[in-house]
């Protein structure tokens, strides 16, 4: 389920199959693959990188991006918004919202500004990238293999909040990220595997070295 996926950084991530999906695009090494599609879940920095962009994107790309990144875009974009259903090189894709629910922190991811994370199918396998968020009601009806969860805390759930939406989602893998870098230190994956055991958890090997 894990294998040829590759992460950069926060929440950026490559999946290597017979086509080269990124999402949020951050920290992109030397000799990366281009893309054939990139997935943007909003529009702060570290999700949503011109300079990377540049890296991968080419004129066959296809790019998909809320509205107010899509505006920051040259060249074709595909707007989304939570509730969108279509496809991404043939495998079926829904956007579904990310936001913040906790009071202190909804100033970064308002549910107003109907920012994205995303659910997709792959070779039989269904994906779930939370992009930025703290649990929330919406997760309930997300069913996937395999959940990609930010930990961080701050900007997002830490890695004991991120155990309620484990619980919510109920995946039978999960990948936690956007942590040990501008946010969260790099053994909360760690510390996250132990609180939501006996779910099973994959810590990846930045691409990036840690900064926290």
């Amino acid at each position: 389920m894990i294998d040829g996926i590759t992460w950069f950084k926060q929440s950026a991530f490559l999946f290597q199959r017979e086509h080269n999906l990124y999402i949020d695009p951050l920290g992109i090494t030397d000799g990366s693959p281009m893309a054939d599609a990139i997935l943007l879940t909003h529009a702060h920095a570290d999700h949503f990188s011109p300079d990377d962009l540049a890296k991968i994107r080419r004129d066959s790309t296809a790019v998909y991006a809320t509205a107010d990144v899509a505006a920051q875009l040259d060249g074709p974009v595909n707007v989304v918004a939570p509730g969108d259903a279509f496809e991404v090189l043939g495998w079926p894709v829904d956007a579904v919202p990310a936001y913040n629910t906790a009071e202190e922190r909804q100033q970064f991811h308002p549910r107003s500004n109907g920012w994205v994370g995303y659910v997709f199918t792959i070779d039989g396998v269904r994906y779930y990238h939370a992009g930025d968020t703290d649990p929330i009601p919406e997760m309930e009806a997300i069913s996937c293999d395999v959940a990609f969860i930010p930990i961080g805390g701050y900007y997002t759930m830490d890695a004991n909040e991120a155990t309620e939406a484990v619980k919510l989602i109920n995946p039978q893998l999960v990948v936690p990220m956007h942590f040990g870098f501008y946010v969260g230190l790099s053994s909360d994956g760690v510390r996250f595997a132990k609180l939501v055991a006996p779910t099973p958890v994959h810590v990846f090997v930045p691409k990036n070295p840690f900064e926290r």
